[in-house]
């Protein structure tokens, strides 16, 4: 086992960022993410667990009620992302921080703002040149001008921050470091030898933990590989499928084999069978 835990499975991203005790660790890691007016001065957790219907999901979703320095309270949904429809699980998860805002009686339906954060450990499909580390979206309509200013959604696609140990130039940019090379560290980086970051790996370090912690790590460790190897599977299915389908098209206008061969990197036993 690793020295420090995987922060990308549901108990490691719990213990790192849904403790109380680390309550640091998350207003630092936030206020990198979050505007000047919205800078969290101080925070609680409304629920860990806020989806009872769905068990399997509690350990990866925080609802996190905020006050902005600036005195306004408002709510982040934090939550480490899964691969399968997961902008639809990010509409869903939303949901439940609106709903719960209901009051009874006379309501004039204001809401607070809410922002939902997801830290994906993958590539979503889109085309390459789209592709963004950090994607911030908001509700606008056909002029592109914002609709609704209290809703965001901000997404981290981790496999796409590509800096090294000497590139990075900002604190948001070692956090990133942090949770992407957390499980490969065997000791604490110059770089990342500031106060936040050594209770960071003094959290993250298997050895502080009790016998019984060190058995649900490595039971959400391999659920997490699992995961990975399903998730893995199915885009290697889907890859081919489209070789297949792009190789076919390309058989049928004739196109000579060698060219299809290097369009989609088949084989000429898998060209000849189409």
């Amino acid at each position: 086992m690793a020295k420090y835990i995987n922060p990308y499975t549901d108990f490691g991203f719990k213990k790192l960022f849904g403790e109380e005790g680390n309550k640091d660790l998350l207003l630092d890691f936030l206020n990198q993410l979050l505007p000047a007016h919205h800078q969290i001065a101080d925070l609680h957790f409304k629920n860990v667990e806020n989806l009872p219907d769905l068990p399997s999901e509690r350990k990866a979703i925080f609802d996190i009620h905020c006050k902005a320095v600036t005195g306004e309270h408002f709510i982040v949904e934090m939550q480490k992302a899964k691969v399968n429809f997961f902008k639809d699980r990010s509409l869903f998860y939303i949901t439940f921080p609106i709903r719960e805002q209901a009051k009874q009686g006379e309501w004039d339906f204001e809401l607070t703002p809410i922002y939902m954060i997801a830290i994906l450990d993958f590539k979503y499909d889109e085309e390459e040149e789209k592709l963004k580390f950090l994607r911030h979206v908001q509700l606008k309509d056909q002029d592109c001008e914002v609709f609704y200013d209290k809703l965001h959604f901000k997404f981290i696609q981790m496999p796409l921050f590509t800096k090294k140990e000497h590139e990075l130039e900002t604190h948001f940019d070692k956090w990133i470091y942090f949770l992407q090379k957390l499980e490969t560290f065997d000791d604490i980086p110059a770089i990342l030898q500031e106060p936040i970051f050594e209770k960071a790996f003094k959290t993250a370090e298997v050895a502080n933990m009790t016998p019984e912690q060190r058995d649900e790590y490595e039971q959400s460790r391999m659920s997490y590989i699992e995961l990975k190897e399903v998730a893995n599977t199915a885009t290697m299915e889907g890859r081919k499928k489209r070789e297949l389908e792009i190789a076919k098209e390309l058989k049928k206008n004739l196109v000579p084999k060698e060219i299809i061969k290097s369009s989609t990197g088949l084989s000429d036993e898998e060209i000849d069978r189409l």
